[in-house]
């Protein structure tokens, strides 16, 4: 079984072809213009206006809708139905279900925050799925970035799905070897420990490989490194990353003025 290391899917897309500082950016911008705009429909608009596009753009909506449906959809429909149930405050009564009074007030404070929540982990989706975790590095170092920062980030980015690869072979080996992880509910939570443990003293030696690895490539060295691949970084990127950030400043702009 090939081990994927990051979420990144290989296309032939102009996302994919972004600088991926470029795409850091536009997926930052995205996140806070959705939560500093002063009107409660801007992160509703953003999902037709923004995502979806950017979603047939990186030509990878199939991956997208997997992601959605396992993550990103649970995630804000349990954040709405919690806040439309036991928000405090509101005057206008919609319904009332046992002790619990629904307001209108309530629900769109819920539909407003659940709808941010949308945006943001699509826009980390997107991120994900258009960007190689090395070409970020790469880039974020040629920049200026202090190597320890950039592998905080890149590290942080490939822990999920390496996580996911090394459990998932785990699994398929202790059922080689005749565990039940398929059957009752009492004799899934039984094979926990034989399945946590391998994954927890599994992770910890490899993070022990990888720091011999990357002290022996010179990680920590004070010289100038140079990169076996340039990533490209066009006067659209730039003029792109510029259009964002003033994007940024009007939202925070109109959020102070009409507060």
């Amino acid at each position: 079984m090939h081990e994927r290391l990051s979420f990144f899917v290989q296309r032939d897309s102009y996302l994919h072809r972004l600088n991926p500082l470029t795409k850091l950016v536009l997926s930052l911008g995205v996140i806070l213009i959705a939560f500093i705009s002063p009107w409660y429909w801007t992160p509703q608009l953003i999902i037709p206006i923004v995502i979806l596009p950017l979603v047939f753009l990186a030509r990878v909506p199939r991956e997208y809708l997997s992601a959605a449906m396992r993550i990103i959809l649970p995630s804000a429909g349990f954040l709405f139905t919690m806040q439309a149930l036991f928000q405090p405050g509101g005057t206008t009564v919609l319904t009332e279900i046992w002790v619990l009074t629904i307001t209108q007030e309530a629900v769109m404070t819920a539909l407003t925050n659940a709808t941010r929540i949308f945006v943001m982990v699509s826009s980390f989706t997107i991120f994900l799925l258009t960007t190689h975790p090395n070409e970020l590095m790469s880039d974020l170092t040629r920049r200026g970035l202090p190597s320890q920062f950039a592998y905080v980030i890149i590290s942080t980015l490939q822990i999920l799905p390496q996580m996911q690869a090394k459990a998932q072979t785990i699994i398929s080996a202790q059922r080689s070897r005749g565990l039940d992880t398929q059957s009752t509910f009492a004799k899934r939570v039984g094979a926990l420990v034989p399945l946590i443990g391998p994954l927890v003293f599994g992770s910890l030696v490899e993070v022990e490989e990888r720091a011999i690895a990357i002290e022996a490539r010179g990680f920590t060295s004070t010289r100038s490194k140079t990169f076996l691949k340039e990533l490209p970084d066009s006067s659209f990127d730039r003029a792109l990353r510029w259009v964002i950030l003033a994007l940024i400043i009007i939202s925070l702009g109109l959020k102070i003025w009409l507060s």
